[in-house]
């Protein structure tokens, strides 16, 4: 599947973190987040690996460019300029949470030469409700998808509530929903997550895929997981007790699943 960007030429992302030695691993975080996501998990891999994080395009410290629709492809597209600006020797594992794991399938499904390891961590990964058999996991999702629809049509409640919710928060600024990340957050929220096609994205892959989710995870779907699952070369890790966000326990399972 090409990558199609809507951009005329990705800009390249801003590189959080380059630290360690050893098999590099790139860290892609989540929506309207930055590479803070992933305080717990650099400590646990960094003494045996290069880890590299980036922050998404129009998050953190990387560009917003005005023509930018924030989808899969174009995250993509901007993740993989960046890459090979790096000019990294071998290939890589990649790490994706949330949005970034979604971003980290379609790299691997479009770049299976640069990429030996994919491991997707609290995946928001979606089906139309249609598509699902059981009728709660019908429900479910399409509770989902109006709530996504209703952050992005209500600006004032939402960023009101996210900074409620940013203050709550065990990892500062994990969520960080502003006025600068407004046009990036409801963009990639409607043409990223609602709109993905990130099933088709993982039954491409051709490398091991690591899917690890917790159990108290707000925005997973059992059903599609069940999907996910059944596929070939992937792996699902359910860690109890566990939410959304990388805290110790979901981080020593991603280290686990690095190696």
């Amino acid at each position: 599947m090409p990558l199609l960007p809507f951009l005329s030429r990705p800009p390249r992302l801003h590189v959080a973190v380059d630290r360690g030695t050893g098999p590099t691993v790139v860290l892609l975080h989540g929506i309207a987040s930055s590479s803070v996501t992933f305080q717990n998990v650099l400590p646990l891999i960094e003494d045996r690996h290069r880890c590299i994080a980036i922050d998404l395009l129009g998050f953190g410290g990387s560009p917003i460019p005005e023509d930018a629709e924030y989808t899969v492809g174009e995250h993509a597209a901007a993740v993989a300029g960046t890459i090979d600006a790096l000019r990294l020797d071998g290939p890589i594992t990649l790490v994706g949470h949330s949005m970034g794991s979604l971003i980290s399938a379609r790299l691997a499904a479009t770049r299976p030469r640069d990429i030996d390891r994919v491991v997707l961590v609290s995946p928001p990964i979606y089906l139309s409700p249609q598509e699902l058999a059981n009728p709660i996991d019908q429900r479910i999702m399409g509770f989902y998808l109006k709530a996504y629809e209703y952050f992005r049509k209500n600006k004032k409640f939402t960023l009101r509530h996210a900074q409620v919710v940013e203050r709550m928060l065990p990892i500062p600024k994990a969520m960080d929903i502003n006025e600068r990340t407004w046009v990036p957050f409801v963009k990639s929220l409607e043409h990223a997550i609602e709109s993905q096609t990130t099933v088709s994205d993982i039954a491409s892959i051709r490398v091991p895929v690591e899917v690890i989710y917790g159990s108290l995870d707000e925005f997973h779907s059992d059903g599609v997981l069940k999907i996910v699952s059944r596929m070939s070369g992937v792996n699902v890790h359910r860690v109890f007790g566990s939410d959304h966000l990388i805290g110790k326990r979901l981080a020593r399972a991603v280290a686990a699943a690095i190696g």
